[in-house]
């Protein structure tokens, strides 16, 4: 079991300012988060050098001016230079997904990609790292009982399905012992962010498509953490100057039950939201039947990802630890707090989704946003 903290609350708190031209690195900067993350920055005037994955979707990167880096994060050699005179480091890069074709890839990049960066600051001179982590890594058995999680709470290694979770974990571990080693180094552990740019998409935002493509005929009696991308940017910035070394933060926004969360869905798209609530047995069995035939009898992406069905067995209510609290990040807001829900799946970022069946919105009438919601950063 890993304790988020490589240090106790004694730890120096950072005292460290974003300043027009400093030499930021982000890594993943292309990336549904990540890119939230280089608006962030630029908008504090930093000179921010965006690593991007080679032959990767760049899109999210448009019209802002970065330098731009094509390099793989498993390349120790290209990662030292591309950090070499960073003041500051952001490492976001992951495989963020249920399932790969080669399951070593997960321990590859999300693993090695870390080393390479926590090498990369301890050669140069880089004044603070921030790691994006996950909620995935805290223990939620509390949750079952009503009872939220911080990042105080300890997993059980039993419940780390997957390989995404697996070696996030691992890679905790690794960016924790560098923290105790004298790397200036700090976790942001995010929940479930929706918002502009997640083209891929990640998990977060396939449930959304699959809302409003008609593919969530029932659920399960779940919760989740919804986060708008653009406060998750906003709480990395604030781990970065407002966080001590070693120390791990939840920026999250407002839990929701599963059958709430399709609820609001359905509000604001006029679509029809899904009424049967079945057992969790019953995504279990379907994620363990589609794993077996689709992953390893096809060699294809399961329709249902068994981490995935696995994922909705446990309620996931966070809230951010007395030790965050202290430290001034982000407070927690509603995913309804000043874009609304309804911005965020029928403004530009659904319209212009070329995932999205035109024929799920034929004759609806959708509730785009005002002009005061535009999204940021579409």
């Amino acid at each position: 079991m890993t304790s988020h903290s490589a240090q106790p609350d004694r730890a120096v708190k950072s005292d460290l300012r974003i300043t027009p031209g400093d030499r930021t690195v982000v890594s993943g900067a292309a990336g549904f988060i990540g890119s939230a993350v280089v608006r962030a920055l630029l908008d504090r005037g930093a000179h921010v050098v965006a690593l991007v994955e080679p032959q990767g979707d760049e899109r999210n990167l448009d019209r802002l001016d970065v330098e731009r880096i094509s390099l793989d994060v498993r390349d120790a050699d290209a990662v030292i230079a591309a950090c070499a005179g960073a003041r500051f480091i952001f490492h976001l890069a992951a495989l963020y997904r249920f399932w790969a074709r080669r399951p070593k890839d997960f321990y590859d990049v999300n693993v090695g990609g870390v080393l390479n960066v926590l090498e990369a600051a301890r050669r140069g001179a880089c004044e603070r790292v921030i790691y994006t982590s996950t909620v995935g890594v805290l223990g939620l058995d509390g949750a079952a009982r009503g009872q939220a999680a911080d990042e105080t709470n300890y997993a059980d290694v039993a419940h780390l399905f997957g390989p995404y979770k697996r070696t996030k974990y691992v890679a905790e571990h690794e960016v924790l012992r560098a923290a105790a080693q004298g790397v200036p180094v700090s976790l942001v552990l995010p929940t479930f962010p929706l918002g502009p740019g997640d083209r891929r998409p990640t998990p977060t935002g396939k449930l959304v498509l699959d809302f409003l493509n008609g593919r969530i005929p029932a659920f399960v009696d779940t919760t989740l953490n919804v986060v708008h991308v653009d406060d998750l940017a906003t709480g990395h910035l604030l781990a970065l100057e407002c966080g001590r070394i070693g120390r791990s933060y939840i920026v999250g926004g407002e839990n929701l039950k599963m059958g709430e969360f399709l609820g609001v869905l359905a509000d604001c798209t006029n679509l029809p939201a899904p009424t049967l609530q079945v057992p969790r047995t019953v995504a279990l069995s379907v994620g363990v039947l589609s794993q077996l035939v689709e992953g390893r009898i096809l060699g294809r992406e399961p329709s249902v990802a068994l981490e995935a069905a696995t994922h909705v067995d446990h309620q996931h209510d966070v809230q951010r630890s007395e030790g965050s609290r202290r430290a001034q990040l982000l407070p927690s807001s509603g995913i309804r707090r000043y874009f609304g829900l309804g911005s965020l799946v029928c403004g530009q970022w659904v319209c212009q989704s070329e995932e999205v069946g035109s024929h799920q919105t034929s004759g609806r009438q959708l509730r785009l946003p005002r002009p005061e919601e535009e999204l940021v950063g579409s």
